[in-house]
């Protein structure tokens, strides 16, 4: 089966035209580590930083781009989990509350306070259907959707969880006349809302990038171990067993060069693909039943003064829950929850487009939209775990973790799988599945990340007078303060190291776009692990996101990028092809006229 790229595009795997890249290197001069994680998904990248803070010999590998799977198509909310009370999961919802409290201290940069309304459209709907959903898991007849009562009932008990060890604001209620008058275009027909806070991370990509590098630094400071990591690298198969520890093959999907490498320990964190994984080493299992969901991008002014700066969150007519959620100035919408076939590329149809459009039109009668506003799509396969019988929308969004011990005699690696897991508790997750690996290696844990500040999250301004003096002090002749502030929002407080890097030497801003320079993208080509032109544009950038990726952009970055990356003219030509392939097939995006 040949590796595919961010929505099953084949990788381009060509040696010629590429330069050799350190973070492969680093693995080949030394093929060995207590553990081995596969998988550089947020889960995979968080239990990476751990180990490392540990002190642990770890190394990860990721078949992909870092966030490229299900981490980088998430809905881009860290939330409590409000529907899954009615699922009775408790502890998650506990965890989930108690995580997202915490990421907002510790990851501020990125992750940021989210005004949530629910409409409502009855008073006492559900109320009957709603034990038996809880009690059974399954659709009773036909979707009845939650009325005021029940979703008063769930947002007290939401609250409950929410405000332990938190400063988050109680929900409030509005009857219909003040309903409206907070948000005019609502369906008339609406009787209540209920608004309550969660909070979203914009740049999901750019927080994997940081736990990632947060890991490495831990390791490069520990001399007694390392941590190293490398993306466009996959597992094979497993070439030999010995005493407490396996080899496996690892390929660098971007040169197609082999090489083995030895663990004691290996995780699979792999998400929707841990059971292809386990195959490719030997052991099939049958842990994971994942669920595809999909997203469009909108470039709509009017539905997004419609959202009046909140997310929409609530249940469409088929009793599936969605949302409206304004991001700078776009609005996503979404999602659906549908088995997924892992044959098949996940990817965003005519169908879901229908049923985003029939939802919006739910609740924003008089808000027109078309295919033309839409600005990007994407798809993703959550990693849940077998449910057979169960419907999507019931499968438990808690995760387990799934031991394998070696084969008779102690021939082989102990293989942790994990099963389940989501973007609001990758830190407890992460540390969860570091004990486990700490307690089979024998060692004690040393340090919590519990208070830990994540990457450009350390120092950053606690209110927006902070942000501005920031700004202020980091402008120079040639930037002002809208690339300063850029910077900011990209990196963090991690922006002082890339402005020092600017300041270096000779740097202009491109042609094409104010939001890069020159310099910034060779900083990313040296510090960030660019493996092809897309990365860029899709997960160490939003500008494909916001449907900003042009002709002349495309070629303007592969030209910087040729040097720093080794491509030579055929290699070049090849990433701009293959970013218009990836953009147009999975993500909707129709790039044309390109600038010789």
């Amino acid at each position: 089966m040949g590796l595919k790229d961010s929505s099953g595009h084949p990788f381009i795997a060509d040696a010629a035209g590429t330069a050799a890249r350190a973070s492969v290197a680093s693995l080949r001069q030394r093929p060995t580590a207590r553990v081995l994680i596969v998988g550089g998904g947020i889960n995979g990248v968080g239990t990476f930083r751990d180990l490392a803070l540990q002190g642990v010999d770890v190394a990860l590998v990721e078949r992909g781009d870092y966030c490229q799977g299900a981490s980088g198509a998430s809905s881009h909310m860290i939330h409590g989990g409000i529907r899954y009370l009615e699922n009775g999961e408790f502890r998650l919802v506990r965890e989930s509350v108690v995580e997202r409290n915490r990421l907002l201290r510790i990851a501020p940069h990125y992750v940021k306070p989210l005004q949530t309304t629910i409409p409502i459209f009855s008073t006492f709907s559900g109320v009957l259907s709603a034990p038996l959903r809880f009690l059974t898991h399954k659709q009773q007849g036909k979707p009845k959707e939650r009325g005021a009562f029940l979703i008063k009932l769930g947002l007290s008990l939401y609250d409950s969880f929410s405000r332990d060890g938190g400063s988050v604001p109680r929900h409030q209620f509005r009857g219909r006349g003040k309903a409206l008058a907070e948000l005019p275009m609502l369906h008339p027909g609406v009787k209540y809302t209920a608004t309550y806070f969660d909070a979203s991370v914009h740049n999901p990509e750019r927080l994997t990038l940081d736990v990632l590098q947060d890991g490495e630094k831990a390791g490069a400071a520990n001399p007694a171990s390392s941590a190293r990591a490398s993306n466009y690298l996959s597992l094979v198969s497993v070439k030999a067993q010995s005493a407490g520890s396996s080899t496996v093959e690892l390929r660098d999907e971007l040169t197609g060069q082999v090489f083995n490498f030895t663990a004691d320990i290996i995780v699979n964190t792999t998400g929707a693909w841990v059971d292809l994984t386990n195959q490719a080493m030997g052991a099939a299992s049958a842990f994971m039943g994942g669920t595809k969901g999909s997203h469009i991008v909108l470039d709509h002014p009017g539905l997004l003064a419609a959202c009046g700066g909140r997310e929409i969150f609530f249940e469409h007519t088929d009793g599936r829950i969605v949302l409206i959620y304004p991001m700078g100035d776009r609005v996503l919408v979404g999602t659906t929850d549908v088995d997924a076939d892992m044959a098949e590329d996940a990817v965003c149809t005519e169908a879901e487009i229908d049923y985003f459009f029939d939802l919006i039109g739910h609740v924003f009668p008089d808000i027109a939209v078309s295919r033309e506003q839409i600005v990007y799509t994407f798809s993703g396969v959550r990693p849940l775990p077998r449910h057979d019988a169960t419907q999507p929308g019931f499968v438990s969004r808690d995760y387990r973790i799934e031991r394998r011990a070696p084969e008779a005699g102690g021939s082989g690696a102990v293989v942790l799988s994990l099963v389940g897991g989501k973007w609001t508790t990758f830190r407890a997750l992460a540390e969860h599945l570091s004990n486990d690996v700490l307690a089979e290696l024998g060692m004690e844990r040393k340090v919590s990340t519990a208070k830990l500040a994540i990457g450009g999250g350390a120092g950053f301004p606690e209110s927006e007078a902070g942000v501005q003096h920031w700004i202020k002090a980091q402008m120079s002749g040639s930037r002002d303060a809208d690339r300063t502030a850029g910077l900011l929002t990209r990196y963090g407080t991690r922006a002082e190291d890339v402005i020092r890097y600017l300041d270096g030497g000779p740097d202009r801003l491109l042609r094409s776009t104010r939001e890069l320079s020159t310099r910034e993208l060779e900083f990313m080509a040296a510090n960030e692990q660019v493996g092809h032109l897309v990365d860029v544009l899709i997960r160490r950038t939003s500008l494909a996101f916001r449907g900003l990726v042009t002709g002349e952009l495309l070629n303007e970055v592969a030209d910087i990028l040729a040097e720093p990356l080794g491509w030579d003219a055929a290699r070049r030509a090849a990433e701009i092809d293959h970013a218009q392939e990836v953009l147009k097939r999975y993500h909707g995006v129709e790039v044309h006229s390109l600038v010789a």
